[in-house]
C-alpha cells in the first residue's frame, strides 16, 4: 500500500480533487465503455495536472439502471471496468505519482437486484431493509413470497437500507429503532466494505446521499452519531483515510463526523441556494425546479458571491467549533449539474470559476473535462437513469472525455480509445485535451497553473485567513493577507480600489492592469472575464510550500 493512501487526511488542506465518470473517461480494452485500465493510462495526464486524488463515480458490480448507483455486489468491480485488481493496480499506480483514489460509497440503499434485498423478499424475519405489510405512501410493492411493500431511497429499484427511524409510531410498526438486529448489521457491512477496499489501496470514500441513512430524524440527530461512530472507527483502525459527504450542508455534515461535504445545487435557499448562485448555469432551461438564481459567474453581471461566502463562513464557524478539523469542499461541477460551460456560459466566464475554485479556502473538486471546459450537452439521450424531470436529464453532463489525437508517449500510452457509452459533443469545435497541451494561454493551462499555485504558496491552505473586500463585481478577497484574488466574469469591464495593487506581481492575470494612486488608493482594471491573483508583498514575503 502507498504513503499516500494512508496521509490523505493530513494533506486536506492543499488536495484537489479529481472526479471521474468512469464510463466516459478512458476506454482501455475498447469495448465502448470506460475502465479502470483507461484511468490507469491516463495517471501520467492527470499528474501532470497536478491533481491529489482521483474520486471515482460508482464501479461497483450493477444492473446500471441508475448508472451504477444501484449497487449489486459492494466488493466486486463491475466487469464493464475490469476486476478488483485492475483497482489495485490503480491504487498503486495512482500512488506512485503521488495521487489518492477515493470511491463512491453509496450507503443507503441497494439495487432491487442485490442478494441482501433478494433475501429479505422471502424472510418475514429479515430486518435490513425498509418493510410494511400494509400499503404505503411512497413504499414499492415487493416481490417474493413476503409480500409486503418496500421503502425506496430515491428511484423505486433502490430500496432503502434500514438503519432504524428516530421516532417511533406505534401505527407504523415497521419504524426500527437504531439499535434494531438489522439497522445494527446494516452498520457493521459498511464497516467490512470500507475495509474491502481499504486492503486494496482505496484512501477513502465519498458517501452518497449521506444524509438519508436514519429516517425521521429532526436535525439529522442520530445520522450525525451513526457517521460519528464510523469516523471513530476510521480515525482508529485506518488513520489517515477520509470520508467526504454527499450532503450539501458541511455546516452540518462536518460537525457529523465527515472530514469534508461539498456545497451542491440541490435543496432548498440554506441548501442549495449558496453553490447555485455561484454558477447556476441555465437553470431555468435545464432543470427549472432549482428556480431562476441569478449567478455571480454570468454574463450579465446581475448575481452576487454573497450568499456564497455567509453560507461559507457559517460552516467555517460551525466546523472550527468542533476542534476536530475538516474542510468544506467546492466542486466545479459534477455528474448532476449541469457544468460550468453551459447555455449562455462560455469557457471565458469558466475561467474566473476556476480562479474562485482553487484560491477560496475551501477543498476544490474538478469534474472530467472541467479543465478545458467542457459543455453540458442538450440532447443527450437518457442513458442509466439519467433523466430526473421533464426538463432536466444528467446525460448531458456525463459525456466522454474530449481527448482529441494525443500522441504516443504524450501523458500516456498515445490517444485513448473514446467511450461511446454516450455520443460525444457534436460541435465540430469542441476542446480537446490534445488540443489545449500545446496553447499556454489555454483554459488547460490555467487550470494547471492554479493547481501548482495552490500547492506552493501556503497562504491559499485551507487554514489560512481570508478576508472578503466584494462579493459582486468584481469580488475580491484577500488570503494569508496579503495575496488578493479579484475576479470579473461578467462581460463589463470594471475597476475596484486596492491598496498596494500598483506596486503587486501578478501571479496568474487576464485583462488585468493597475493605475497607481498614493498607495492606498490604488486601482485595479479588469476587463470583462477578468482576473487576477497579486501579491501584495512579493517578491521578499512570497512563501513557498512547507
Amino acid at each position: 500500500m502507498t504513503s499516500t493512501a494512508v496521509d490523505l487526511a493530513a494533506r486536506l488542506g492543499r488536495t484537489v480533487l479529481y472526479q471521474i465518470y468512469p464510463q466516459s473517461f478512458a476506454d482501455a480494452n475498447r469495448d465502448g465503455i470506460g475502465d479502470l485500465a483507461g484511468i490507469t493510462e491516463r495517471l501520467d495526464y492527470l499528474a501532470w495536472l497536478g491533481v491529489d486524488a482521483l474520486w471515482l463515480s460508482p464501479c461497483f458490480v450493477s444492473p446500471f439502471a441508475d448508472a451504477g448507483y444501484d449497487v449489486a455486489d459492494y466488493f466486486q468491480v463491475a466487469p464493464r471496468y475490469g476486476t478488483n485488481e485492475d483497482m489495485a493496480r490503480l491504487t498503486e499506480e495512482a500512488g506512485r505519482r503521488g495521487i489518492s483514489v477515493l470511491l463512491d460509497l453509496v450507503a443507503g440503499h441497494t439495487s432491487d437486484q442485490h442478494p441482501w434485498f433478494r433475501a429479505s423478499t422471502d424472510d418475514p424475519d429479515d430486518d435490513r431493509f425498509v418493510w410494511s405489510d400494509l400499503p404505503v405512501d411512497g413504499f414499492q410493492a415487493g416481490p417474493g413470497a413476503r409480500g409486503g411493500y418496500y421503502r425506496p431511497n430515491f428511484f423505486p429499484f433502490q430500496p432503502a437500507l434500514n438503519y432504524g427511524y428516530a421516532r417511533s409510531d406505534p401505527a407504523e410498526p415497521w419504524r426500527l429503532p437504531v439499535d434494531a438486529p438489522g439497522p445494527l448489521a446494516n452498520r457493521a457491512a459498511l464497516r467490512e466494505i470500507m475495509s474491502h477496499w481499504f486492503g486494496l489501496g482505496v484512501a477513502g470514500f465519498r458517501v452518497d446521499m449521506a444524509s438519508s441513512l436514519v429516517k425521521d430524524d429532526p436535525g439529522h440527530v442520530e445520522t450525525g452519531r451513526l457517521w460519528r461512530e464510523m469516523r471513530a472507527w476510521l480515525d482508529d483502525s485506518y488513520p489517515g483515510r477520509v470520508l467526504i459527504s454527499e450532503w450539501g450542508n458541511p455546516r452540518v455534515a462536518v460537525p457529523a463526523g465527515f472530514h469534508v461535504d461539498f456545497f451542491l445545487q440541490f435543496g432548498g435557499d440554506d441548501d442549495g441556494l449558496p453553490f447555485r448562485s455561484l454558477w447556476n448555469n441555465g437553470a431555468g432551461t435545464v432543470n427549472q425546479s432549482w428556480g431562476e438564481v441569478p449567478a455571480w459567474a454570468g454574463a450579465d453581471g446581475d448575481g452576487d458571491a454573497g450568499t456564497f461566502v455567509e453560507a461559507w463562513q457559517a460552516a467555517a464557524d460551525a466546523i472550527a467549533a468542533t476542534g476536530r478539523g475538516g474542510v468544506v469542499g467546492l466542486p466545479t461541477s459534477n455528474h448532476d449539474f449541469t457544468r460550468l460551460v453551459a447555455g449562455a456560459r462560455d469557457a471565458e466566464q469558466a475561467r474566473v470559476a476556476h480562479v474562485l475554485t482553487m484560491t477560496w479556502p475551501a477543498l476544490p473538486s474538478v469534474y472530467y473535462g472541467d479543465e478545458i471546459g467542457m459543455r453540458y450537452v442538450p440532447g443527450t439521450p437518457t442513458l442509466e437513469g439519467s433523466r430526473l424531470s421533464p426538463t432536466y436529464d444528467r446525460a448531458g453532463s456525463r459525456t466522454p472525455m474530449q481527448w482529441g489525437g494525443l500522441p504516443a508517449g504524450t501523458l500516456g500510452p498515445g490517444s485513448p480509445a473514446t467511450p461511446t457509452y454516450l455520443p460525444q459533443d457534436p460541435d465540430p469545435g469542441l476542446p480537446t485535451v490534445a488540443g489545449q497541451l500545446g496553447d499556454e494561454s489555454s483554459l488547460l493551462h490555467l487550470v494547471r497553473e492554479l493547481i501548482a499555485l495552490r500547492h506552493r504558496d501556503d497562504r491559499l491552505d485551507v487554514d489560512s485567513p481570508v478576508e472578503v473586500l466584494a462579493s459582486g463585481y468584481p469580488m475580491a478577497y484577500l488570503r494569508g493577507g496579503t495575496l488578493a484574488i479579484v475576479l470579473n466574469p461578467g462581460r463589463l469591464d470594471v475597476r475596484f480600489q486596492l491598496d498596494g495593487a500598483a506596486r503587486a506581481k501578478p501571479l496568474v492575470a487576464r485583462g488585468c492592469r493597475t493605475e497607481a494612486g498614493d498607495g492606498r488608493h490604488d486601482i485595479v482594471h479588469l476587463d470583462g472575464h477578468g482576473y487576477a491573483v497579486l501579491d501584495l508583498d512579493a517578491p521578499e514575503s512570497f512563501r513557498h510550500a512547507r
